[in-house]
């Protein structure tokens, strides 16, 4: 019985945090700067691989972990994750929604309604899910801190016609909830991440498929956004500085929003020497 009573007095004092497409990337980003706090990161995806290798980072990094196979789009595998979460750390202090299915550029008349159907199965409504099944918990104990990732989509109209309209939706929900869950005491915000040097930009650039010099130029700051900077951002919205904010959508891209309408301005009306 002493036993258990530390463990609960334990578990209540430790943050406790679920971070879904944990895996690798963004994600992955994220759970190793919330386990450099000491919490206990719920690590949440499809690759038990690459999760359980998450997972003993975390660990190693000075949290605690443990790695929950997740399929977003089925909502009784979200509600799964949580409870299991629950179970190992406790109700949980804070969501961080970044899994999702990224897509190539295609036209709205090409887009093929089966892609169109995964994509908002896992980004929009396995966002959604997540928010609505963690939620309730955060609900019950008066406090927490959700924070979904966007996209420079959320803003734009990129040319990928499943992922955008999805994004756009993630930052209306992300909105819509902040006003809706502040009363108990949480806080809704989201990211927007630019062009970002995860694994899959470095293996497109090492063939040859993407020019990095050029897509720096779309930038303010001509330079990458790192998976660093994305988990900076997030664990500042679900710090105790970030009291004050919620609703928010904030854009970390290396000024990419706002050095591409500039430039486009710029080249029909070009500065006079």
């Amino acid at each position: 019985m002493p036993e258990r009573a530390e463990r609960a007095k334990a578990m209540s004092a430790q943050q406790s945090v679920i971070v879904t497409g944990a895996t690798s990337g963004i994600g992955r980003a994220i759970a190793l700067r919330f386990a450099e706090r000491g919490a206990a990161i719920t690590i949440s995806g499809r690759n038990a691989k690459r999760g359980e290798e998450t997972a003993l980072a975390c660990i190693n990094a000075g949290g605690d972990a443990r790695f929950v196979a997740t399929d977003l789009a089925d909502p009784a595998s979200v509600a799964a994750l949580a409870e299991q979460s629950q179970t190992a750390f406790g109700p949980p202090h804070v969501l961080v929604n970044s899994g999702g299915i990224l897509q190539s550029g295609t036209r709205v008349l090409d887009q093929d309604l089966d892609e169109d159907e995964a994509l908002w199965k896992t980004n929009y409504r396995g966002t959604l899910v997540a928010c609505q099944t963690v939620g309730r918990i955060m609900r019950d104990e008066g406090r927490g801190a959700i924070v979904n990732i966007g996209s420079l989509a959320s803003f734009a109209p990129l040319s990928l016609p499943a992922y955008t309209p999805g994004k756009h939706a993630v930052l209306a929900l992300t909105q819509i909830l902040a006003a809706e869950l502040g009363p108990h005491g949480i806080r809704v915000n989201a990211v927007a991440p630019g062009y970002t040097m995860s694994d899959g930009l470095k293996a497109k650039i090492a063939a040859g498929e993407r020019n990095p010099d050029a897509i720096k130029a779309t930038t303010a700051l001509r330079r990458f956004v790192e998976p660093s900077d994305v988990a900076d951002a997030v664990e500042f919205l679900c710090s105790d500085r970030a009291a004050a904010i919620t609703g928010v959508t904030l854009p970390v891209d290396a000024g990419w929003l706002v050095q591409a309408p500039y430039a486009s301005y710029l080249q029909g009306n070009p500065f006079k020497t």
